[in-house]
């Protein structure tokens, strides 16, 4: 059996995290051993004390008087600790803090080994032996079901081929944490279908997950939210179209996810114009003192060749990191129990460290974390130290319930407390969207963000993970915190994100970017935006300063389309009708030969009021063969994202000819990841002939 100072110190441990009230879910195994680090972090010891009652009174006083809310309560030796809930990276650093929040009394001290933070790890038996595991469910006072674990004389799992081979019983419990709990029910036990009695598993290995239609672990309790496409309009109903742009590329890698998997996405999932705006575009640099340029093409609409498809692209100004101002950064990670899966914390930690190795000595890192309670991981920390900051990711391990609020909240709060004015200053939300304790609500979620984006502070949201996954509110939070969303699938996705396009993620150089479009009734039959359904707006936003819109990077590139048809031709395009006006002027475009006008609003960074571009847009349509390359790949991703989809928009084009024009634009100094989503057409049509 465990001793009883090996479970007294995962006890403690939780405690002194603050982000549980109960212990960890963990296998436990009898011979477990305790691998404490050769140098102990450092906490600061606000006061020791003979009763738990006493300490609790101590450090409420601290946390109502001195404002001081990263305490903990920890039994050590007989005595109760008031310390800080985080550690510090080195003695000098904890004081560097205690100087900016003065305590009488307060002391920094190393951490006793027995309320270290460290993972628990396995001994290894000898070759033969065998040992029972078992977890503990938050709700139950007594182990689940236990299986028995084998490992072989080099003390690695056995061959997944031996596996297979074992006698076919399903098992009850596997040995890693769940990858999903709710505090106060059962907990819910998944396993992978080809384990059965006898295979080899240890409290290091983590299996993958295979479950059933229907099972909360399965993609069908991903959330995302309901979109309905586009439709046609005319100019003499609704001669203007506006909406807010959108640099997000969430959907595109999360579509990949699935189609790598061999599946297809649920609808809800594909966004159109994330699709589009994942992939680079050779658009020209701004010139003059606008923070981008605005260039436009016509040509035939590859789904429909007799209408027109009008592409219109932004292209933001570039900025290299080391002309980039200094920033203040919060990462705030979902340590909770859904997030105990390879691809989920594991990835978040090697995805963050790799953006910390962009950073410098102007540079602020905090780290804040939640789970059912908030706390911080890391104080406010140069970015120069990538050792420290790397070292505060690595210790951290996930359990428990998810408040997401609190946790933003305590986020906000540090990013404002360390404000940098003329920086940048950004919260980077890191989680699978699964909150189920505290504001869990989309409403009222988004209501919070909103709020705390009025404070200057822009958001960035990494989303991790599968199963539970919820898109619907990291997107909507997204769009209301000022800032940018991605999908994290693979470490090379995280490089693109967080590495390749760190400027664009990190600085932002124009808000509230909105564009609208004026269509001439003399040659436009009728119109619609391809994508951006919830991104639009109504035709008074446009010059409204108060209405909230998208921002754009450094570097970044947009691109919007519409489809047009052209007066005159016999098209089975049936806009919504509309009853004829009795009161409004019936003038036309005057015999001009422009099709249309984008206008576009911004606010620059330091002011609120915006400022207006205007491009015309003549009516010369060109061939496809014709157009540039960046056109025809734009057009084409746009009818692969409809396609997935199913929309009734998607016209005629079939799936080989859709590879056939992108592989005509796919060359030049995009070609790797324009070959990619090549390859996931392929895939597509694979699944969808065999569906």
């Amino acid at each position: 059996m465990k001793t009883r100072s090996s479970l007294a110190f995962i006890a403690i441990t939780a405690l002194a995290t603050g982000l549980s009230a109960h212990l960890p879910i963990r296998a436990i195994a009898q011979d477990a051993s305790v691998n404490v680090p050769a140098k102990a972090p450092h906490r600061i010891l606000f006061g020791s004390f003979s009763s738990k009652d006493a300490a609790e009174a101590h450090a409420k006083k601290l946390a109502e008087k001195q404002g001081l809310r990263l305490i903990a309560v920890v039994e050590s030796q007989g005595k109760w600790l008031v310390l800080s809930s985080f550690d510090f990276p080195s003695k000098e650093r904890a004081a560097e803090w205690l100087k900016r929040k003065p305590v009488a009394g307060a002391n920094v001290v190393a951490t006793p080994a027995d309320i270290t933070v460290v993972q628990s790890g396995a001994a290894s038996p000898s070759s033969g032996s065998s040992r029972q595991l078992g977890l503990m469910a938050p709700s139950t006072s007594s182990p689940l079901p236990a299986i028995e674990s084998r490992r072989s004389a080099a003390n690695t799992p056995l061959a997944s081929t031996e596996k297979k081979a074992a006698v076919a019983t399903k098992v009850d419990v596997v040995a890693s944490a769940p990858a999903r709990t709710r505090e106060g029910e059962n907990l819910h036990m998944y396993f992978d279908s080809s384990m059965a009695a006898g295979a080899s598993v240890s409290s290091g290995d983590v299996w993958r997950i295979k479950p059933e239609a229907g099972d909360p672990m399965a993609n069908d309790s991903e959330r995302y939210q309901a979109l309905d496409d586009n439709r046609f309009h005319t100019p003499q109903a609704q001669p203007l179209s506006t909406f807010s742009i959108d640099v997000d590329t969430a959907s595109y890698s999360n579509v990949r996810r699935f189609l790598m998997n061999g599946q297809l996405p649920p609808a809800d999932a594909v966004r159109t114009e994330e699709l589009v705006n994942y992939f680079k575009y050779d658009y020209p640099e701004p010139t003059g003192s606008d923070p981008f340029s605005i260039s436009t093409e016509v040509g035939q609409c590859p789904w429909d060749v007799e209408h027109r498809l009008v592409r219109i692209g932004l292209k933001a100004r570039d900025v290299t990191l080391d002309q980039r101002p200094p920033a203040n950064l919060v990462f705030l990670l979902d340590v909770s129990g859904s997030m105990n899966a390879e691809n989920k914390l594991p990835l978040l930690k090697q995805s963050l460290a790799l953006l910390v190795d962009q950073l410098d000595a102007r540079d602020t890192v905090t780290i804040a974390v939640y789970a059912g309670a908030s706390g911080m991981a890391l104080p406010p920390t140069p970015g120069s130290y990538h050792a420290e900051i790397k070292t505060a990711l690595d210790v951290l391990q996930a359990g428990g319930s998810t408040n997401g609020a609190a946790g933003i909240q305590l986020a906000y709060d540090a990013a404002r407390e360390n404000f940098i004015e003329g920086g940048i200053n950004r919260v980077f939300l890191c989680t699978d969207g699964d909150f189920n304790v505290g504001v869990s609500n989309d409403g009222g979620l988004v209501r919070l963000v909103e709020d705390q984006a009025k404070s200057g502070v822009f958001l960035s949201v990494l989303g991790f993970g599968m199963g539970n996954y919820n898109d619907a509110m990291l997107e909507q939070i997204t769009n209301k915190g000022n800032g940018n969303y991605a999908y994290i699938d693979t470490l090379e996705e995280a490089r693109r994100a967080l590495v390749a396009n760190a400027a664009g993620t990190l600085m932002t150089v124009a808000r509230d970017v909105k564009i609208q479009v004026e269509f001439n009734p003399e040659r436009v039959a009728s119109y619609r935006l391809v994508g951006y359904e919830n991104r639009l707006l109504a035709a008074e936003d446009f010059n409204d300063d108060k209405k909230d819109a998208g921002e754009i990077g450094a570097g970044h590139a947009v691109t919007a389309l519409y489809e047009v048809v052209p007066v005159g031709l016999d098209s089975d395009v049936n806009p919504v009708p509309v009853d004829p006006l009795k009161y409004q002027n019936r003038a036309t475009g005057s015999g001009s030969d422009e099709l249309l006008t984008v206008k576009l609003r911004h606010k620059p960074l330091d002011g609120d009021v915006s400022r207006l571009q205007e491009v015309p847009v003549k009516d010369r349509v060109a061939k496809l063969e014709v157009c540039s390359d960046d056109f025809i790949w734009a057009a084409t991703v746009a009818n692969f994202a409809l396609t997935l989809r199913e929309s009734e928009q998607r016209g005629v084009a079939d799936m080989q000819s859709m590879i056939d024009l992108a592989d005509v634009a796919k060359g030049g100094p995009h070609s790797e990841e324009r070959a990619e989503m090549i390859d996931l057409m392929q895939r597509y049509r694979e699944l969808h002939e065999t569906k």
